[in-house]
C-alpha cells in the first residue's frame, strides 16, 4: 500500500485534474452501482454532507438510536446543517418498516418536515450486525412510497457484502446516497467516498469545499484506499472468522457474555460479570498482557479483528481473555 502511494499520479482535485482521486471515485461509482463518487477525508463528513443535501434546516430524519450519525458525531447535523434527528430504538439495533412506519411527522406547521431514512450497514454498536438484505429493500421501497430519500452509513458496507456474498451494488439499490469508508477493514489510512446522481455529487463537491474538505494531491491517499478496494477486501473473510473464534472463547467462560449472540462480521460487544469489576479496569488489565480493547459503558467491552491481527495472535488473545475472566 505504501508503494502504491509513492507511486500515485496526481494533480490537483480541487479542480478535477487528479488522476488517483478521479480513478478512485469511479471504481467506487461503478461498484456501487451509483452515477458518480466523490472522496472525502472521513466517514463523519459523507455522512454529514450525504444528509445534508437531502434536506433544508428545520427537516428531520429517522435513524436508529444508536447509529454512528446520532452517536458519534458530535450532532453535526444540528450544528452544520440545522437538522433534528428523530431516533427509533432498533431490535438489537436494526431497524424494521413496522418500527418507522409511524413515524413520520403529519404535515402541519408546528413539526418538523420528515424528509430522510438513514441506515447503518454494517451496525457498529450492534455488534457488526448485519441487516438483512430484504429488510433493507422494505425500508427504502417505504420510504421512497412516502417521499423520502435515503442514506447508508455504508462504513463498513465492504463486510457485509463479504460475509453475506451478496455484491455491495445490490446492498446499495435502494439508496439516494451511500457512505464508504477505506480506513477501517481495509486498512488505507484516510478515507471515505459519498455516491450518489451526478447531479447529487456536483452539489456535495460545493459542501465539501464548505466543510474545508477539498485536498489537492489527494491521489496520494486514493491510491491507498484503491490498494485496499483491490487487495484487501476479500480478505475480510478472515477478519469475520477471527471473530468467531473470540465468540467461542467468551461463551466458554462463566462470567462473560455478547451482547449480540450473534457476530456477523468482525466486531464483538463484550459483557463483564460484576465481580470482574468495570470496562474500564478489565481492559487495563488487558492491556498489560498485550491485548488492546475499548470499553463500552460500564460493564460492556468492544474488540475489533482486523487485518493486522494474525490468527496466531487471535488465539492468544482468547486465551489471555479467558485467563482474566476466570
Amino acid at each position: 500500500m505504501l508503494a502504491a502511494m509513492s507511486q500515485a499520479k496526481v494533480g490537483d482535485a480541487i479542480i478535477d485534474i487528479d488522476p488517483s482521486t478521479r480513478l478512485l471515485e469511479e471504481t467506487v461509482a461503478e461498484m456501487l452501482g451509483k452515477e458518480d463518487a466523490l472522496f472525502m477525508p472521513s466517514g463523519t463528513m459523507t455522512n454529514q454532507i450525504g444528509i445534508r443535501l437531502h434536506c433544508i434546516p428545520g427537516d428531520e430524519f429517522l435513524c436508529e438510536y444508536e447509529c454512528h450519525i446520532y452517536t458519534y458525531e458530535q450532532g453535526g447535523f444540528a450544528q452544520l446543517s440545522q437538522l433534528v434527528a428523530h431516533t427509533v430504538v432498533g431490535n438489537e439495533c436494526l431497524l424494521n418498516v413496522e418500527l418507522i412506519r409511524n413515524r413520520i411527522r403529519p404535515d402541519n406547521d408546528h413539526f418538523a418536515r420528515t424528509k430522510l431514512v438513514c441506515l447503518e450497514n454494517t451496525h457498529n454498536r450492534g455488534g457488526g450486525r448485519i441487516h438483512p438484505l430484504a429488510q433493507v429493500n422494505e425500508i427504502c421501497d417505504w420510504a421512497h412510497s412516502h417521499q423520502l430519500k435515503t442514506h447508508l452509513d455504508g462504513a463498513r458496507l465492504f463486510n457485509a457484502a463479504v460475509a453475506t456474498g451478496i455484491a455491495e451494488r445490490d446492498w446499495c439499490r435502494g439508496f439516494d446516497s451511500v457512505s464508504v469508508c477505506f480506513s477501517k477493514g481495509l486498512g488505507a489510512p484516510v478515507g471515505s467516498c459519498l455516491v450518489g446522481t451526478k447531479e447529487y455529487i456536483l452539489r456535495a463537491k460545493r459542501a465539501r469545499k464548505l466543510f474545508g474538505g477539498g485536498m489537492r494531491q489527494s491521489g496520494f491517499l486514493a491510491a491507498a484506499a484503491l490498494y485496499g478496494l483491490q487487495h484487501q477486501r476479500d480478505r475480510l473473510a478472515e477478519d469475520h472468522a477471527n471473530a468467531q473464534i473470540i465468540s467461542e472463547a467468551v461463551r466458554r467462560s462463566e462470567k462473560l457474555s455478547l451482547a449480540f449472540e450473534t457476530v456477523d462480521t468482525n466486531i464483538l460487544i463484550v459483557r463483564l460479570d460484576e465481580s470482574l469489576g468495570t470496562a474500564a479496569d478489565f481492559v487495563q488489565r488487558l492491556a498489560t498482557m498485550g491485548v488492546a480493547a475499548l470499553p463500552f459503558g460500564l460493564r460492556s467491552l468492544r474488540l475489533v479483528t482486523h487485518l493486522d491481527v494474525s490468527r496466531e495472535q487471535i488465539l492468544r488473545a482468547c486465551e489471555i481473555l479467558e485467563e482474566l475472566a476466570s
